[in-house]
């Protein structure tokens, strides 16, 4: 199966130059990857957590999940706004996605909330790392985008560490 396509632009009035749309839709589509991974993660550990915390954490997850479900949107959707071709299928996602498995041999809360707290901060670093470097290609819009990203992983981490404290 071919899924390495030649990025391709399509025209739009959007005042940025083409080449800094180029790059900000190969960064924005390695965002969709990571972010369809994250979101089947917590998933995951959703559907699979047992143990005194049971509805707490199922809830949590759910709740982190449907977030990120709207970040999936919102990422493929500036992809497109810019000109670009959103590469979101699973497949696609699975073979660029930047996180580790989700390990499936867990299924106690705290081996959950640790996993997703590890996945978490891997994402939240790299949507930092984006915040800058859209930032310096001059899109700050995509930036914005990436900076309200930040704060919910931020207040879905601290959620995660906080069960892991004290």
């Amino acid at each position: 199966m071919q899924t390495d396509v030649k990025p391709t632009l399509y025209p739009s009035r959007i005042d940025l130059p083409a080449e800094t749309r180029t790059q900000v839709v190969s960064l924005l589509n390695q965002t969709l990857a990571d972010t369809l991974d994250l979101y089947t993660q917590v998933k995951q550990a959703h559907w699979n957590v047992k143990g005194l915390n049971f509805y707490q954490l199922h809830e949590l997850f759910d709740t982190i999940a449907g977030e990120v479900a709207e970040y999936v949107d919102m990422v493929a959707e500036r992809v497109t706004a810019l000109g670009g071709l959103a590469r979101g299928t699973a497949r696609i996602a699975a073979q660029d996605s930047n996180l580790p498995e989700y390990p499936l041999d867990i299924l106690d809360g705290k081996a959950h909330v640790i996993a997703l707290a590890e996945r978490l901060a891997l994402y939240g670093k790299a949507v930092r790392d984006a915040i800058e470097e859209t930032g310096s290609l001059g899109d700050a819009d995509t930036a914005d985008l990436y900076t309200e990203i930040s704060r919910t992983i931020d207040k879905r981490l601290w959620f995660l560490d906080a069960h892991l404290q004290g």
